[in-house]
């Protein structure tokens, strides 16, 4: 059967914020990459089918949400979704970060993880490899650097086709929303590190075998970080696990939720 997913439009922090939710059960939160997303994915539906489902869009990411002209960090981004989740009395959401994601969700734990529930952290960024460097989009067209997300480049035309005008469009756009709020340091917290050496949330910490964009040093930055966690790496995929192999990923996650 089909999942339904209804979406509405919420203000926060005085910015409209496009939400999608599907399924029922536990709230489930996932934030998507630093690329923006596509409404419906494989591994989306696969997690709806299991949880209540909670999927933003991130504002300024596309040309179908509103660009909030004072947010200038991930953890302003972090705080306003904290505030739409007080605001919509959803209490204890376990949270999944894919990427840019998982350094938004990583930081939404740090305000308050006593209301917060596990976590799934895919690929994320947000803290400083202790080898290699983040990939650094600015080096690469946006098609060349969303490209790279994948270990298997059929995969990239599988998911996103021959991308149109729109989708460069959105690319570029939430390329130049990246710019402005994880410039300076490119992509990292220098403090995240720190704060999460009291946070006591179960985590589970995902890694693409073959990442180019995120070095494996800042999966093991993660561990030493994180008091209460533990890792799986997938064999065979990129950076974009949640597309790469999603029904993996999916029964990880819900695994681990569910535990």
């Amino acid at each position: 059967m089909a999942v339904e997913w209804k979406e509405a439009t919420h203000k926060v922090a005085g910015t409209n914020v496009r939400v999608r939710e599907a399924g029922s059960g536990a709230p489930v939160v996932i934030l998507h990459h630093d690329i923006g997303t596509l409404e419906r994915l494989p591994f989306y539906e696969a997690m709806a089918a299991q949880h209540r489902v909670v999927r933003r869009i991130h504002p300024g990411w596309g040309m179908n949400t509103e660009r909030p002209e004072w947010m200038r960090s991930v953890r302003d981004i972090a705080a306003m979704y904290r505030m739409h989740l007080d605001a919509q009395g959803i209490e204890k959401a376990h949270l999944i970060g894919l990427g840019f994601g998982g350094w938004i969700a990583a930081e939404m734990a740090t305000m308050a993880m006593n209301d917060t529930g596990k976590l799934v952290l895919v690929g994320a960024m947000g803290v400083q490899p202790t080898e290699g460097y983040i990939m650094d989009m600015a080096v690469y067209g946006y098609l060349d650097y969303a490209r790279a997300f994948f270990h298997d480049k059929d995969k990239f035309r599988e998911i996103y086709g021959e991308p149109d005008g729109d989708m460069l469009e959105n690319f570029d756009i939430s390329r130049e929303m990246c710019f402005r709020t994880a410039w300076k340091p490119y992509m990292f917290s220098h403090t995240l590190p720190n704060l999460l050496q009291s946070m006591t949330n179960e985590t589970l910490v995902v890694w693409g075998e073959h990442d180019q964009v995120v070095p494996r040093s800042s999966c093991e930055r993660y561990m030493e970080s994180l008091p209460n966690a533990k890792k799986e790496i997938v064999a065979g995929s990129g950076h974009a696990v949640d597309m790469e192999k999603p029904d993996q990923l999916a029964a990880l996650a819900s695994g681990f939720l569910n535990g």
